[in-house]
């Protein structure tokens, strides 16, 4: 059985990962776009600026294209307007969900940044960092307990990347820090961004 086939079709967990993030930015206000988020020397406004910029990556190399190709964070006309970012993220939104909505999407190769991948294990891969930015934004906001993210979708994404990548002594090139302890009975998403090198505890930039 391939890596393919041993996967089941991550497409609706993706989606729905990216539309537990839209609430939060519903109420978003100029005020919070400077807030410091869990991502070391980004701000909300910065965070943002990937997380749309994600949601075309994605929509990218699953229509053939290679990661690279297109920025790993977008340039909006106002960043300090909240309505910029929600219009911004709406309309990523649209064109993740038409670049996922043919079933073929799903088979063969695609060009991940990490590796060239079977499309279900780098669709997989894209839930765990829509749910660990998800996590970074509510945690920044002081929203966390309005992010709801499928723990079913968070285990399958762990599953992925828990084999690819080490947990410490990480290569050049992993852009996260090694991963942090946490109780292995702890909540998904908080083991996925444990993973991930974000501390759970974090409250603020270090002082």
């Amino acid at each position: 059985m391939t890596q393919t086939q041993q996967l089941p079709d991550p497409r609706p967990r993706l989606l729905a990962t990216a539309d537990a993030v839209t609430p939060l930015l519903e109420t978003l206000t100029a005020d919070d776009l400077g807030r410091p988020t869990p991502c070391a020397g980004w701000t909300v406004a910065d965070l943002l600026a990937h997380f749309v910029a994600v949601e075309h990556r994605v929509a990218h190399i699953m229509r053939g294209g290679r990661p690279f190709e297109v920025p790993s964070v977008v340039e909006v006309e106002d960043p300090a307007d909240p309505d910029v970012w929600r219009a911004a993220w709406a309309a990523g939104r649209v064109v993740l969900g038409e670049a996922l909505a043919d079933p073929a999407v799903l088979e063969g190769l695609v060009h991940h940044p990490a590796a060239t991948m079977p499309a279900p294990a780098a669709l997989t891969t894209y839930v765990s960092e829509l749910g660990t930015h998800g996590w970074d934004l509510a945690v920044a906001l002081g929203r966390l307990d309005e992010l709801h993210v499928d723990p079913a979708a968070v285990e399958a994404a762990l599953a992925v990347v828990t084999r690819a990548i080490p947990a410490s002594d990480r290569p050049a090139g992993v852009p996260f820090d090694d991963a942090v302890d946490v109780p292995e009975d702890a909540d998904p998403l908080l083991r996925l961004v444990a993973f991930f090198g974000r501390d759970p505890r974090w409250a603020g930039p270090a002082q």
